[in-house]
């Protein structure tokens, strides 16, 4: 392997500009280095040489002729497979949309390639961004690169498996219900779900339309908060984006945090926890004492209502968003059907997996007519109240802390038949 796939996206970005490595070097030894791990690992659905050296090669040329770099180009990045690139096949690891070719780019992926930033590959995934191993993929599981008989985590595994692996240096995923968040845990990186509407979700295949956010996965804090600010900023395509100013968030990383009131979540503090869990939060808790931060514990006490409200919201949004998967406009046709009903119910029987479904039908159930009131209105309102909660915190501290996940990655397979626990 090339030492410098190692680098973080800064340093990388400083030997481009002193010509110590070309971009088109840089991006082919990502490439082989994708070709030596990922039999194993399975992080890619495809990849994508030609769009990536393509851009490699004017990030050359504008080093050749002295001009400045746009922030991270040259830097090569694995972008998860539920965000649509033009000419390349998109197809949110599901049989459905196995052959479908994207005609157009995301909102992320125009500024990914604006700021000339090599796009590798297309990251695999849970089937339609529904799980927490990786192991829904219609394709192939995602291994673990520490361990490969653990999961990566999900939904988001083989960008987060890509970038733990330096396979790539940066990664794009999604997050609904912590779909960045546990898999940069597993996996020993960087990863964020940015604030609803900081980053543009137009060209993201909806999962659940209200939760979803694009966020950066990368090895360091510095190059996920660059990587943040490339891909934020208002879009008029996106009428959920925020029209607000994007900054220079990296600017801010060595700001002094004395008198910092920092929350730590009871609730999420008192059982349940590994081992190994506990000792990383109470070193957590240690340093931000240590650099000044006053501690203060928080309750949330209707926080222990939000995995249920966040199953009948998600995936009411799922029942809706996915109807439009039905064979007629593209995708997944079954070859088998007699007449129209039948080719919609065998197109998405055929094309969608288990877990999709159960989600599916789950939504349907809780939009129906004399439940809707019953489960949807209710979680909804219930939203409110949990989010009333944390307003309240954020009323006596400036941030809050809490585990990603109340264990560290746990086996493949060990999980796979009870989901909520999951």
């Amino acid at each position: 392997m090339n030492e410098l796939l190692k680098k973080s996206a800064a340093e990388q970005s400083k030997a481009l500009k002193n010509k110590e490595i070309s971009a088109v070097e840089l991006t082919n030894a990502a490439f082989d280095r994708i070709e030596e791990l990922d039999g194993k690992l399975g992080a890619f659905n495809s990849l994508t040489k030609d769009i990536a050296l393509n851009t490699a090669k004017k990030v050359d040329e504008k080093i050749a002729k002295g001009e400045e770099l746009p922030l991270l180009a040259g830097v090569p990045l694995a972008l998860k497979d539920n965000m649509n690139l033009k000419g390349s096949k998109t197809t949110a690891s599901s049989k459905i949309l196995e052959n479908f070719v994207s005609p157009f780019n995301a909102t992320v992926t125009e500024k990914l390639l604006g700021n000339l930033i090599p796009i590798v590959g297309k990251a695999n995934l849970d089937e339609f961004a529904m799980g927490s191993s990786n192991e829904n993929s219609a394709f192939k599981k995602v291994h673990n690169p520490w361990n490969l008989n653990k999961v990566p985590g999900g939904s988001s595994g083989g960008s987060a498996a890509s970038v733990s692996s330096c396979e790539a240096t940066l990664a794009l995923g999604s997050d609904t219900g912590g779909s960045i968040r546990l898999p940069a845990s597993f996996c020993g990186i960087v990863g964020m779900k940015p604030t609803y509407g900081r980053v543009s979700r137009y060209g993201l295949i909806a999962f659940a339309s209200s939760l979803d956010q694009i966020g950066p996965f990368a090895r360091t804090v510095e190059d996920a908060a660059n990587l943040l600010e490339v891909i934020s900023g208002h879009d008029p395509h996106d009428s959920t984006s925020l029209n607000l100013p994007v900054e220079h968030y990296a600017a801010h990383l060595n700001d002094d945090i004395k008198g910092l009131k920092v929350g730590v979540i009871k609730e999420l503090m008192s059982e349940g926890l590994s081992e190994d869990v506990q000792k990383a939060m109470e070193k957590a808790i240690d340093d931000y004492k240590k650099l000044g931060a006053e501690i203060v514990e928080i309750s949330l006490p209707k926080l222990k209502y939000s995995i249920g409200i966040y199953y009948i919201l998600a995936t009411a949004e799922c029942s809706s968003n996915l109807a439009r998967f039905d064979g007629v406009r593209y995708g997944y046709r079954t070859p088998e059907a007699k007449n129209l009903m039948e080719m919609y119910t065998k197109t998405r029987a055929e094309g969608f997996g288990p877990e999709v479904k159960r989600r599916i039908m789950l939504g349907t159930y809780a939009l129906s007519s004399g439940y809707y009131d019953a489960y949807y209105k209710k979680a909804q309102q219930m939203r409110a109240l949990v989010a009333q909660d944390f307003a309240e915190a954020f009323k006596k501290v400036d941030i809050l802390i809490s585990p990603t996940c109340p264990n560290t990655a746990f086996d493949l397979g060990a999980k796979s038949s009870d989901p909520l626990q999951m």
